[in-house]
């Protein structure tokens, strides 16, 4: 069962809606990673967290959604622009517009913070999240990710 979007309101997290953002998570990685996600929103939620953002989508009364993401000020030479770095959409309700509605309202936010363009990076085989923020407009960007591994 899918909600129209316009069921969909998108707000700040709050404490209450991480047991739902954890599960949501787990469906689609496989891992419920609690003690990761009380890191995050202690870093990305509440009052003074300027430029930090971490909202989810409330579809009567359930988060269905969230993304998070921050501006980051010339972080590799770039000046300063928001970046995405974890959305995600209950698998049943991805039809219905809620990651569009978050990505929206991430970037509204960064545009009252002054930056004009937002950037991610994700995993070259995750071809359903490549395939949304493409539908998005978002394309390839002039930066190359590269890492190596660390021997110990």
């Amino acid at each position: 069962m899918r909600q129209p979007p316009e069921a969909v309101a998108v707000r700040p997290a709050r404490r209450g809606d991480l047991d739902r953002v954890i599960a949501i998570d787990a469906a689609v990685t496989g891992l419920p990673k609690r003690s990761y996600w009380l890191s995050v929103y202690r870093r990305y939620s509440g009052a003074g967290r300027v430029g930090r953002y971490f909202l989810v989508a409330d579809s009567v009364g359930e988060v269905r959604g969230f993304i998070i993401g921050d501006v980051r000020d010339w972080e590799f030479g770039s000046p300063p622009c928001g970046w995405v770095f974890a959305i995600d959409v209950e698998p049943r309700f991805r039809v219905a517009g809620i990651g569009t509605r978050l990505l929206a309202a991430i970037c509204a936010n960064f545009r009252r913070a002054g930056v004009f363009k937002v950037r991610t990076i994700l995993a070259h085989d995750n071809t359903l999240i490549l395939s949304f923020f493409r539908s998005q407009g978002m394309m390839a960007a002039p930066f190359i990710p590269l890492e190596m591994d660390i021997e110990v």
